[in-house]
């Protein structure tokens, strides 16, 4: 699982409300998410994002309320993988289950600055900075870790699984 984005970062203690306010919580649809993504951080942030980017987070991203809508909004933006210091307990759950890749890299975050390019590999655990060389290690997913985010989140790969199951 490889995945290459110009960065897009934020600081530290991002919680749900400023991922996906709750005033548009009105859908569960991720397109409509997605355009508002980042919304109670900064309005239009969506804006500056192409499909693929990747966001850099600090410290307890996600933080605050355990809705489901956060993950979803940032796959809805377009945004495949997040890359933080650390995330809240619960947005990490909820971003696996949702199929957003989160990968927690502790004080490794400090060598992305926004704007920059880089590629993650997840199979391997290494983040490259394309922009300056560096090389960042990660804990790479397991095996069945990254066959839910390859099927689109745990209820997908659930699915498939008993389906495959049935048929055996």
């Amino acid at each position: 699982m490889k995945f290459r984005g110009k960065t897009h970062k934020v600081g530290d203690h991002i919680d749900t409300d400023a991922i996906i306010p709750a005033r548009f919580l009105v859908s569960s649809d991720p397109a409509e998410l997605g355009a508002k993504c980042m919304e109670g951080l900064e309005p239009g942030w969506i804006n500056r994002v192409a499909k693929g980017d990747i966001l850099v987070a600090g410290k307890n991203f996600g933080c605050g309320s355990s809705r489901e809508h956060a993950p979803i909004a940032i796959r809805g933006a377009g945004i495949p993988v997040v890359i933080a210091h650390s995330f809240a307990r619960i947005f990490y759950r909820n971003a696996l289950d949702m199929g957003l890749a989160v990968l927690e890299v502790g004080d490794g975050v400090d060598a992305i600055a926004d704007g920059q390019i880089i590629e993650v590999d997840a199979a391997k655990g290494v983040i490259r900075n394309e922009d300056t060389g560096a090389l960042i290690p990660v804990m790479p997913f397991p095996e069945f870790i990254r066959a839910m985010l390859e099927g689109g989140g745990l209820v997908p790969y659930t699915r498939k699984r008993l389906a495959e199951r049935k048929a055996q």
